[in-house]
């Protein structure tokens, strides 16, 4: 949307409300709702305050140690919330109501540099340098559920009803049951000014998938933050549940598959210069554990990989081969490579920084492409493993002197801190898994 779109609707009584929304280190929409006028008038030239705690909590919102950039000691003060009018779009799941993404700054206008939208734009900053930009298309699973959220959270996430029985993998007949729903956040989001390519349904029950065309990585980040937050306010208007953990049960996780290229001046850059396409997936490979975490930041993630699940173990790459951790797709233009390790619930900012910074990495070392794997990388003994934990991939970026040249040390402090809190959180919880077989037996 333009914005004489956006002053011709405000005036005209069509448009009520503005969000102004920020992405926070979980890939979370946050917020204010503003009125119009108020937006244009006040708003759109000197932005908007917000809490800097927004990126110095935990996925409760609790207010945690160990952040540079925000405290107790420091008093919490705010951030400014900059409107991006790139992004302003009708939010149509809404009553007359525009939403628009912001990046971060401080007071004297520099960056919030931990912030994920500000990290990503670091990464692109570096491949402009080299006259080159990124393309990608994200791919998010999730699980539907006939519960509502508030019935979810009453039953503690226990015994829900998912919205299919059986696997409806492709299944039109499956697909069907949940149709109203799913062609709703269809048809929403493409009055969003999303790129709708298709719907499937998928292997565990209740699963299903919603692909978009694939866009410049910002632009893809930004309407992937868009679609998770409206696809959920869309199933909880219906009265239904999504979600987009990682691993919701002992069945196949939730994905988000990573459709990555480069382009120059003259359009796609890998089927043109293969020296740079195979040094750029050297990178991918040489770095891809000590950049796990920030495709795979929860506890939840690493429940994906797992043996025969289509989740990767291995850190391989092969052509069309989707047991390896990166898989090489397309032919002419539309030549990329897909990366296999990310859930659901990874941060796109991020997870697309992580792939900019190990392919720089690769063409700035120069690195030569391994032979692609041939078979099942499930039982590959010669290759690495992805980290098996949440702890294993904290302690790995923490040393990453890769992530250090492409990050800047407050970037990896702050994400270190943000892995070292949900596993402090996660060490103290007293699971269902220990009560069953303690209760009695132990």
């Amino acid at each position: 949307m333009e914005l004489e779109a956006l002053r011709a609707g405000i005036d005209a009584g069509e448009i009520e409300t503005v969000v102004l929304a920020l992405a926070d280190m979980q890939g979370r929409l946050q917020g204010k709702r503003l009125t119009g006028r108020y937006f244009l008038d006040e708003v759109l030239h000197h932005g908007a305050e917000g809490c800097n705690y927004l990126l110095a909590v935990d996925v409760e919102m609790n207010t945690v140690d160990g952040y540079e950039m925000a405290s107790w000691q420091k008093g919490y003060g705010d951030f400014v919330m900059r409107p991006d009018l790139t992004t302003l779009r009708m939010m149509p799941w809404e009553t007359a109501t525009v939403l628009c993404l912001a990046d971060l700054a401080w007071a004297d206008g520099t960056d919030v540099v931990a912030s994920p939208r500000q990290v990503l734009r670091a990464q692109l900053a570096r491949l402009a340098e080299r006259g080159w930009t990124a393309n990608a298309a994200t791919e998010l699973e999730f699980l539907v559920f006939r519960d509502s959220y508030e019935e979810a959270f009453r039953k503690g996430y226990r015994e829900l009803e998912p919205g299919n029985q059986y696997n409806v993998d492709y299944s039109l007949l499956g697909t069907s049951r949940v149709e109203p729903l799913i062609r709703r956040i269809r048809n929403s989001m493409r009055a969003a000014e999303l790129v709708v390519e298709n719907s499937k349904g998928e292997c565990n029950y209740g699963q299903h998938e919603i692909n978009f065309r694939y866009a410049d990585a910002l632009t893809m980040a930004d309407n992937h933050v868009v679609y998770k937050n409206g696809a959920k306010e869309i199933a909880a208007q219906e009265g239904m549940a999504i979600s987009f953990m990682a691993k919701f049960n002992e069945r196949e996780g939730n994905s988000c598959h990573i459709h990555f290229s480069l382009a120059d001046a003259e359009g796609p850059l890998f089927q043109r210069d293969r020296h740079t396409f195979e040094s750029f997936l050297a990178g991918q490979l040489a770095y891809a554990r000590e950049l796990t975490l920030l495709l795979a930041p929860n506890i939840n993630s690493y429940k994906r990989f797992a043996v025969g699940s289509f989740a990767p173990t291995t850190v391989a790459w092969g052509h069309d081969n989707r047991t390896c951790a990166f898989r090489v797709v397309g032919h002419g233009h539309s030549l990329r490579f897909e990366n296999r390790s990310g859930g659901a619930d990874l941060n796109p900012y991020m997870a697309l920084a992580a792939l900019i910074a190990a392919g720089l990495e690769g063409v700035e070392q120069g690195l030569e492409l391994e032979p692609a794997l041939e078979g099942n990388a499930y039982v590959s003994e010669s290759r690495p493993r992805l980290p098996p934990t949440l702890r294993d991939a904290r302690d790995l970026f923490a040393a990453s002197d890769v992530a250090r040249r492409a990050f800047g040390e407050e970037v990896v402090a702050h994400y270190v801190n943000a892995a070292t809190v949900e596993l402090t959180a996660f060490d103290a919880a007293v699971t269902d898994w220990e009560r069953v077989r303690g209760f009695e037996r132990l």
